[in-house]
């Protein structure tokens, strides 16, 4: 059975999933492991993206001038590889689903694959040494939750993965940010533009705030 949280809080803007998109962006930034707990294989799964992207940001070949681009990329290619981008979207989406055609769930998952990650790239690009406490890990069949807090300052912010497990292989569904879920989110978003307009509008708006989010 799939590990459930509390009921979800209702969806509010487009912007709340940037911020939820952003905090993401900090977590896999998380380098200073405070008191972690004792790890386990989706545990574990996160740490090693987390290394792969410090390892990125740091290499000072990659921060030569003109490879800016060529970083991006990289950054973005292994967070790709632990984040099931289509699993998020079609949790995202809904019953509506499965009712599209193949070409047109591809569609949708590279649109919310971009709103996605130029969400969260600013903040990567911007790493100034945020810590990450691993609190715990909770694994029931194939899905499993870690429990992190992300330490900015004084603050620390509870922000968890839920992860399902493909193959062997652990990979982000969802991300929880002091108690909301991304997924829940931009759920409630879609759902609201499809039950005032149409399919067609929600892919729409999905490019334009993809191309919103990039120009900024």
């Amino acid at each position: 059975m799939e590990i459930k949280g509390s009921a979800a809080r209702e969806a509010q803007r487009w912007s709340w999933g940037s911020v939820v998109s952003g905090m993401v962006g900090l977590l896999l930034l998380g380098v200073v492991a405070v008191q972690p707990a004792t790890a386990g294989g989706a545990t574990d799964a996160m740490k090693h993206t987390i290394d792969e992207v410090l390892t990125t940001i740091r290499d000072k070949e990659l921060k030569q001038s003109g490879k800016a681009e060529e970083r991006r990329q990289k950054l973005e290619q292994i967070v790709g590889d632990r984040f099931d981008y289509q699993e998020m979207s079609r949790r995202s989406l809904g019953a509506p689903w499965s009712t599209l055609s193949d070409k047109d769930k591809q569609e949708f998952v590279a649109l919310f694959q971009t709103l996605l990650t130029n969400s969260y790239a600013d903040k990567i690009e911007s790493y100034s040494g945020e810590g990450v406490k691993y609190i715990n890990e909770r694994i029931e069949n194939d899905y499993a939750e870690v429990r992190t807090k992300v330490l900015t300052g004084k603050v620390e912010i509870p922000l968890d993965y839920r992860l399902l497990n493909k193959g062997g292989d652990w990979r982000v569904y969802d991300v929880v940010v002091d108690g909301v879920s991304l997924v829940n989110n931009y759920r409630g978003q879609f759902s609201k533009i499809l039950r005032s307009s149409s399919y067609a509008d929600l892919v729409d708006q999905l490019r334009k705030k993809s191309d919103k989010i990039k120009a900024q």
